[in-house]
């Protein structure tokens, strides 16, 4: 009899979980107080959570999810236990590639809208663990350099959901192996919690020894130890006002404190790396000069910390970038340097500005030091990033067109609302310098210089800023990559008339089309007998653009497009000129 209730009890959760909204509460609050011990590689938390009700039905039951090797062991409501079954639940939004989910019943039912305050629980630990992506294929060794996340005694650091759900989450499953369902996933799971706030004390027990770790976090942040000579603790408060696109992270580690006391960056890197540390601060001045002279100066601190292992990917999120010190590569410390200096100078709660202009920035510093090409090479690294993902947005546009469908759903990632970091990184950093191509430095500067993040309230805020520097309308641009996503331009050479005039003056006649669905202002360039010369031209969507043009010389080559613009085919960009037939 007692396995029949057993049974019963599991046969009815099992029932529940299927039926059950996980992604209809948003937790709008956390306040939590994490305890960590390096040398079991464990972790502790307790606290409060506040959960709120975004669906359009009242819920009673709510599934949080933490990290499948962290464990509940209390969750209360009014200071009363309630009753929750715990169980593990496949999803790749953690690197372990399942969560321990707690099914919660709560008290009464939320009202849409409504929230309630719960306190919880949990412990466990959290080693090195690759499994979401060795179980894809991924070679073990190659794995554990990506999924870099642990707890240990020499080297603390944990991203959150999306890497370690190190706190509570409430998300619907994601898997790495069916397309962009992880990405989806997280990117809902960002959308719901962008105005949600944090508060952390975190601490660690120092043992007898004076030396205490370095505790990071990327929120703001205090510390301080207790205690003196005999056994002492190391805490600190991390706050986060906003999540917006940021990821909570925290590290920590026997770190060398670099002391910038002019400045607001922190650097901390381990011993053994004091060339590459070197290398970072002689990176400084110089990029301080640059991004004042761009974007005011940086004053909220912001840090770069050192990664244990070598071949680890960087991460950056807010304002810490994490990235292996070992090496010397003065170009990638100056456009680090930068990105984060930026961050610095000028915050904003709109990922597609605060990340997109750090990495528009980085491209123009690269300017500064190698020339436009570099900055283009660097540019175009990120085009691959979001090509696949726009295609896709292409297809679904056409196939609306074709079977004449005009009120439709929005498709693809506009960067206004975007969470995918692909988007809001990496398009957005050739987005502004499409910008800045366009009105030039000059009114770009200006419009940064004005711009300020309590004001961005409206949408067009931006828009509006730039167009004022410009004296321009810039509307359509806005229109086609920042309120919506229609994919990218394709342009091609439409047709190339050689003539000359009565004085035999050598001209030219160029028509451009553009085949895709997003319009740009794009350059080409004319090769002729003796050089080559660049103009633009601004070709709509499903349009094209002629201009006339005089050279020196006859022409040989049109080539569109200098990579400046992201298109979907760079394959059609070049045409050959057929030479001249004098007139007999």
């Amino acid at each position: 009899m007692k396995f029949l209730c057993v049974l019963c009890v599991c046969c009815g959760a099992s029932l529940v979980a299927a039926a059950l909204e996980r992604e209809a509460f948003t937790i709008a609050k956390y306040d939590l107080q994490i305890t960590l011990e390096p040398a079991q590689q464990r972790l502790g938390a307790r606290g409060k959570i506040t959960l709120r009700n975004d669906s359009a039905q009242p819920q009673r039951i709510v599934a949080l999810q933490l990290s499948s090797s962290l464990n509940w062991r209390s969750i209360r409501v009014d200071g009363k236990p309630v009753q929750y079954v715990s169980q593990p639940y496949i999803s790749d939004i953690d690197h372990t590639g399942a969560l321990s989910e707690a099914i919660v019943t709560l008290p009464v039912a939320i009202k849409p809208k409504d929230s309630v305050e719960v306190e919880i629980g949990y412990e466990g630990v959290i080693p090195l663990n690759a499994t979401r992506l060795t179980r894809i294929g991924v070679p073990e060794e190659v794995a554990k350099h990506s999924s870099w996340d642990q707890i240990s005694p020499s080297f603390t650091a944990v991203r959150g959901a999306g890497y370690v759900a190190w706190y509570p989450i409430t998300t619907e499953a994601a898997d790495f192996s069916e397309g962009n369902s992880l990405f989806e996933v997280a990117d809902r799971w960002k959308k719901r919690e962008q105005d949600s706030s944090m508060k952390l004390a975190l601490g660690t027990s120092a043992g007898t020894d004076d030396a205490s770790p370095m505790l990071l976090c990327n929120g703001t942040w205090m510390s301080a130890d207790t205690g003196g000579g005999a056994p002492h603790y190391h805490w600190g408060t991390c706050e986060y006002g906003r999540f917006a696109s940021v990821t909570p992270t925290f590290a920590m580690a026997d770190y060398n404190h670099q002391d910038q006391s002019k400045t607001p960056l922190y650097l901390f890197s381990f011993p053994g790396h004091e060339a590459g540390a070197a290398t970072y601060s002689s990176a400084l001045d110089p990029a301080m000069r640059f991004v004042t002279g761009w974007f005011g100066t940086p004053s909220a601190p912001v840090a770069i910390a050192d990664l244990a292992d070598p071949h680890s990917p960087p991460f950056e999120s807010g304002n810490l970038l994490m990235v292996s010190l070992a090496a010397e590569d003065s170009k990638l410390a100056g456009i680090n340097v930068v990105h984060e200096l930026v961050h610095s100078a000028l915050p904003s709660s709109r990922p597609w500005v605060f990340e997109g202009l750090a990495h528009f920035a980085e491209a123009v510093y690269r300017q500064e030091q190698g020339g436009r090409e570099a900055a283009l090479d660097l540019l175009g690294l990120h085009r691959a990033a979001f090509l696949e993902s726009e295609k896709e947005v292409s297809a679904a546009l056409q196939k609306n067109a074709v079977q004449k469908i005009t009120a439709q759903k929005s498709v693809g990632q506009p960067l206004i609302a975007t969470f995918d970091e692909t988007y809001y990184r990496s398009k957005a950093a050739y987005v502004w310098w499409m910008l800045r191509d366009m009105i030039g430095d000059d009114a770009l500067k200006q419009a940064i210089g004005k711009y300020r993040a309590e004001d961005d309230k409206d949408p067009k805020y931006v828009q509006q800023l730039i167009e004022s520097a410009a004296k321009r309308d810039l509307g359509w641009f806005f229109d086609d990559w920042v309120y919506q996503d229609r994919g990218l331009p394709d342009f091609r050479v439409q047709s190339v008339h050689p003539w000359k005039t009565e004085k035999d003056v050598q001209m030219i006649t160029v028509t451009l089309e553009n085949l895709g669905n997003a319009g740009a202002e794009v350059p080409f360039k004319i090769l002729f007998e003796g050089g080559e010369f660049t103009k633009r031209i601004e070709v709509r969507a499903q349009a094209t653009g002629t201009t006339r043009i005089e050279l020196p010389g006859a022409p040989s080559e049109v080539v569109v497009n200098d990579g400046s613009v992201p298109e979907s085919d760079l394959t059609n960009n070049e045409f050959t000129v057929p030479a001249l037939i004098p007139e007999r």
